[in-house]
C-alpha cells in the first residue's frame, strides 16, 4: 500500500512539473519576436505622459528632432510640425488619457493657422495629420472645417496642364514645376475633403496627379525619382532629379516609402487597379532588394555608396510598415507577406539599438537629408507617427 502510495505521489509530482514546463514554454518569447500590441502601445503612451511635464508649449518649439543630446523644436511653417500633436492624438485614441488629449489640442492650436498657406504641399502632413486625427476620434465639427479649409487651399496648387500639384516653390532655378514623389501623402486630405462635401473637384485633382506620378516617377524596376519636374506652359517632362537622395538615379528610401503608402491610399478611395498594383510593385522593390539590411530597416538610399557603412532610415522603415498593413487588406493572396513584412520591421525598431530615451521621442536612426547635411542620424518626429500608426493597425487586424 505505501509503496502504491509512493508511486501516485511521484506521478503527481511529474505531472505538475510536466503542466509547468509547458506553461513557461507558450509563455517564452522567441528572440526578437514582437511584444504585444497593446502593451506596446500603453508604454508608449506612459511615456508620453511622464514626458509632457517637461515640454512647455511654445509655438516656435513644436518636437521635431534631436540635436546634441536637446530635443529641437520648429515653428508651425515646417512640414514636420502636424506630426506631433498627431502622435498625441492617436496615443489618446489607444490610452484614453485626457492629459494626452489636452496636450494634442494645445500643440495643434499652433499649427491651424497653416490651414491657408497656399505657398507649400505639405498641407496634408501639417493640417490632416493633426486636425485629421482629431477629426477622426471625436467628430467635432471645428476640427474638420480646419482641414477642409486646408484642402481648398492646397487645390490651388493644382496645374490641369501638368496635371499635378506643384510640391515647391523654391530652388526655381533648378525646374519650373517641381513635383516630389512626397506629395502622394498629401492627397488623402483632397479624397476626405471630397467624401465629407461631396465636392468631386477634390477627388480629381487628387486622383489626377496620382496617376500624372505614376507615369513619370517611375522606373522600368518600380524605384521612384525623387523630383520630376515640368513646363508648366505644356505639361511636359523636362528633367528627373533627386534633391534628398544619394544621385538622380538612385532610389532614396523614404522616397520609396511615401510611393508605396501614397497609392494605397490612392487605391483606398478611387478602387483604381492601377493604384493599387503599383503599391504592390514598390513593396516588392524595396522588400526584395539586394541591399535591404535583414533587419529590414533600410540605408536611407538603396545606392548609396558604402553600404553597409551608410546610415539607416527608421523613419523610412516605419513609414512602409503602416502602408503595408493597409495595403494587406486590398491584396488577401498577398496579407501574410506584407503583414509579415510589416511585423519584421515593427520587431526590430524594438530592439535597443533602435530605441530612444529623448523626450518625447521613441525611436534614433532616422534621416532627414544628407546631402542637405541634417538630421543625418537622428530621431525625427514623423518616424514616430508612423510608427505609432502601424502599431495601431497591427492591433486592429490582430
Amino acid at each position: 500500500m505505501k509503496t502504491l502510495s509512493t508511486l501516485l505521489l511521484t506521478l503527481l509530482v511529474l505531472l505538475l512539473n510536466a503542466c509547468s514546463s509547458a506553461t513557461a514554454e507558450s509563455n517564452a518569447v522567441e528572440p526578437g519576436a514582437r511584444a504585444n500590441e497593446k502593451d506596446r502601445l500603453a508604454l508608449l503612451s506612459d511615456q508620453m505622459l511622464a514626458n509632457l511635464p517637461g515640454l512647455d508649449l511654445d509655438s516656435l518649439s513644436i518636437p521635431r528632432t534631436v540635436e546634441d543630446g536637446e530635443m529641437v523644436g520648429t515653428a508651425s511653417k515646417s512640414w514636420t510640425s502636424g506630426f506631433f500633436p498627431g502622435l498625441l492624438w492617436q496615443l489618446y485614441d489607444h490610452s484614453g488619457a485626457e492629459e494626452l488629449k489636452e496636450a494634442a489640442v494645445s500643440w495643434q492650436s499652433f499649427v491651424e493657422k497653416e490651414k491657408r498657406d497656399s505657398t507649400t504641399h505639405d498641407l496634408g502632413f501639417k493640417i490632416y495629420c493633426s486636425f485629421g486625427q482629431a477629426w477622426r476620434i471625436t467628430q467635432e465639427e471645428a476640427y474638420k472645417n480646419v482641414f477642409l479649409t486646408a484642402a481648398q487651399t492646397l487645390s490651388t496648387r493644382f496645374n490641369p496642364t501638368v496635371g499635378a500639384i506643384r510640391s515647391w516653390d523654391h530652388h526655381e532655378h533648378l525646374w519650373s514645376f517641381p513635383v516630389i514623389i512626397d506629395n502622394m501623402m498629401n492627397l488623402e486630405l483632397l479624397y476626405e475633403a471630397t467624401q465629407l462635401t461631396g465636392d468631386s473637384s477634390f477627388y480629381e485633382i487628387a486622383t489626377q496627379h496620382a496617376q500624372t506620378t505614376l507615369a513619370n516617377h517611375f522606373r522600368e524596376d518600380n524605384s521612384s525619382y525623387h523630383v520630376v519636374s515640368y513646363d508648366a506652359l505644356t505639361g511636359e517632362v523636362e528633367k528627373k532629379n533627386t534633391h534628398q537622395g544619394y544621385s538622380h538615379e538612385s532610389a532614396w528610401s523614404r522616397g520609396q516609402a511615401w510611393g508605396l503608402y501614397g497609392y494605397t491610399v490612392a487605391y483606398r478611395y478611387t478602387k483604381r487597379a492601377e493604384f493599387l498594383e503599383q503599391a504592390q510593385k514598390i513593396a516588392d522593390f524595396i522588400f526584395s532588394h539586394p541591399n535591404l539590411p535583414a533587419d529590414l530597416i533600410p540605408y536611407w538610399d538603396f545606392d548609396a555608396p558604402n553600404i553597409p557603412n551608410e546610415p539607416r532610415d527608421v523613419s523610412a522603415a516605419a513609414i512602409a510598415a503602416s502602408g503595408l498593413f493597409e495595403l494587406s487588406e486590398y491584396v488577401p493572396t498577398k496579407a501574410s507577406q506584407y503583414q509579415d513584412w510589416a511585423n519584421g520591421i515593427l520587431a526590430s525598431l524594438e530592439k535597443e539599438e533602435y530605441q530612444c530615451d529623448i523626450a518625447p521621442f521613441f525611436l534614433k536612426h532616422s534621416v532627414g537629408s544628407i546631402p542637405g547635411e541634417f538630421e543625418m542620424d537622428a530621431p525625427i518626429i514623423y518616424a514616430e507617427y508612423f510608427y505609432v500608426e502601424a502599431l495601431r493597425r497591427s492591433q486592429l487586424q490582430k
